[in-house]
């Protein structure tokens, strides 16, 4: 059976205008449901199926946002606080809907990759430590990572306080330079990769996510910037490469 819902919740959900103004517009006659003049705000329709005109302009159904951020500095990976600037607070007007959150989080000085969505199972799905999706990250240290640092996070790092890592990938972005680091990790815990590099004597001076399993960052967005996900983009973080 066909999902319906009122067309004034289809015209919110989707951005176009509030609940109130789809009856305005209505009203002048501005709204087409399959080539009908929409007679009231509050008809049933089945947006899957339906062709919903605004102005001669059809309208996308899109149940649910996939939405990349490069992440600033300073932000904080929440869905608001009455004290900080969020990720959502930096999303343009045409992407803002009711029910989006940031998929994970990042540390409020951490930078780079964060997808923004409303869809939870999509969400779970990546940030669950049994799907084995890779996170990797640059972290820029204030000393050369030891060889025996490199194993030890290549094996898997028990810190005092018992919490447990599981075994990293390590690679260099520089021949010659072991203090710019790149890490792949599955785990999502708090502060893991600043808490893994201290374990072995380094500190991060500055981390950024460059991709979720085989979804990159797009190198195109500037700091705070955004764009959705293509249906592509949205397959591949599910990738184990």
């Amino acid at each position: 059976m066909a999902k319906t819902m009122r067309l004034d919740k289809f015209l919110s959900s989707q951005n176009i205008c509030s609940r109130r103004d789809a009856n305005t517009l209505t009203k002048k006659g501005r709204i087409k449901i399959n080539g009908v003049l929409a007679a009231k705000a509050d008809v049933k329709i089945d947006p899957e199926c339906d062709t919903i005109e605004v102005d001669g302009v059809i309208i996308e159904y899109s149940k649910y946002l996939y939405i990349m951020m490069n992440k600033p500095q300073g932000v904080l990976s929440a869905s608001n606080d009455k004290n900080a600037q969020t990720v959502i607070d930096l999303l343009p007007d045409d992407l803002r809907r009711r029910g989006l959150f940031p998929a994970g989080r990042l540390d409020k000085d951490t930078t780079g990759l964060m997808i923004i969505t409303d869809d939870g199972d999509f969400a779970h799905r990546m940030l669950s430590p049994k799907s084995g999706i890779y996170k990797t990250y640059n972290a820029i240290l204030d000393k050369p990572l030891s060889d025996d640092g490199q194993k030890s996070l290549e094996s898997g790092v028990i810190l005092n306080d018992g919490t447990a890592y599981k075994p990293a990938v390590i690679a260099f972005n520089k021949e010659n330079d072991r203090s710019d680091v790149l890490i792949r990790i599955t785990e999502g815990k708090f502060h893991e990769v600043k808490r893994m590099f201290q374990s072995v004597g380094c500190e991060v001076t500055a981390l950024k996510r460059l991709s979720i399993g085989g979804l990159s960052l797009d190198e195109k967005l500037q700091a705070g910037e955004c764009r959705l996900l293509t249906d592509a983009e949205k397959k591949s973080v599910f990738s184990h490469t």
